[in-house]
């Protein structure tokens, strides 16, 4: 099964199985890792913010300018950011490191 990394706020590293076809986001859930995601995928907030580490970052499919929209919503912004939700694991992603953001700010409508 494909492995991933969360680099968690107090820098500690955990890896965590991560199923093909499931969001960031839902691999976070089903392990316990800190990441909100109030509006459960669908779009509507940032709190599912994550850095995708410098070297993953090319492997992944382009943001959707909605997603590009949430981002800029989104706490601790860097050049990496994306949002969890939106990143779904494939054979290409095994081995993907994120980083949890500094914290997250929840811009719902």
């Amino acid at each position: 099964m494909p492995k991933m990394f969360f680099v968690e706020q107090n820098g500690s590293r955990r890896e965590v199985d991560a199923p093909l076809g499931l969001s960031v986001l839902e691999i976070a859930h089903k392990h316990g890792v800190d990441i909100e995601g109030a509006c459960e995928g669908s779009l509507a907030c940032s709190t599912c913010h994550v850095v995708v580490d410098a070297g993953w970052f090319g492997k992944l499919a382009k943001p959707t300018e909605d997603e590009e929209d949430m981002l800029d919503l989104a706490f601790d912004l860097q050049e990496t950011s994306r949002l969890g939700c939106q990143i779904i694991m494939t054979e290409a992603l095994d081995g993907l490191v994120v980083r949890l953001p500094a914290g997250t700010r929840n811009a719902q409508g």
